[in-house]
């Protein structure tokens, strides 16, 4: 079943990385994993996404930017933070969230040729701030990785409320 957050929690968010009404963005779809994802086997609340680029997308000819890596992984990684928060709190929508920090290492060059997978998911949590890990994947090989913290924001933050 194709349950993407992004558009069942925030249908008119504009951000550029995953907002479903950006129509020059990136428009991510994460998506919560099955149980069953061979690969999600152990880790706490998986996502993953998929992902086609553009040539615009490209630092050179057949080659992601580096750039757009990372706003894939920072975006599809705060999605799964807000997700994993809104289950284990037991509320209907997640709360806002957003990055308070994230590294993102780059393994090799990312072929822009065929569908590039994001998987994330969560290696820990302190309170409103969720600790995430995930990776890009692209040829069927692991093309880079992401470590992250993302905070759940309280009112009077410019992003409570966003979504």
């Amino acid at each position: 079943m194709d349950d993407c957050l992004q558009e069942k929690y925030a249908p008119h968010s504009a951000c550029f990385g995953c907002g479903p009404s950006n129509p020059k963005g990136l428009r991510i779809r994460s998506i919560p994993a099955e149980s069953e994802a061979p690969w999600a086997e152990g880790k706490q609340s998986a996502t993953f996404a998929e992902w086609q680029p553009l040539v615009e997308h490209e630092a050179f000819p057949g080659m992601l930017n580096g750039g757009i890596t990372g706003a894939l992984l920072d975006c599809h990684s705060n999605w799964t933070a807000a997700w994993h928060l809104m289950r284990v709190r037991g509320e209907q929508t997640p709360p806002c969230t957003v990055t308070a920090d994230f590294h993102v290492k780059l393994l090799r060059p990312t072929p822009t040729a065929g569908t590039i997978r994001v998987e994330a998911w969560v290696a820990g949590q302190d309170g409103d701030s969720v600790q995430i890990e995930s990776q890009l994947i692209a040829g069927g090989k692991v093309t880079a990785k992401c470590s992250g913290r993302f905070v759940a924001v309280k009112p009077g933050h410019p992003a409570y409320h966003r979504w």
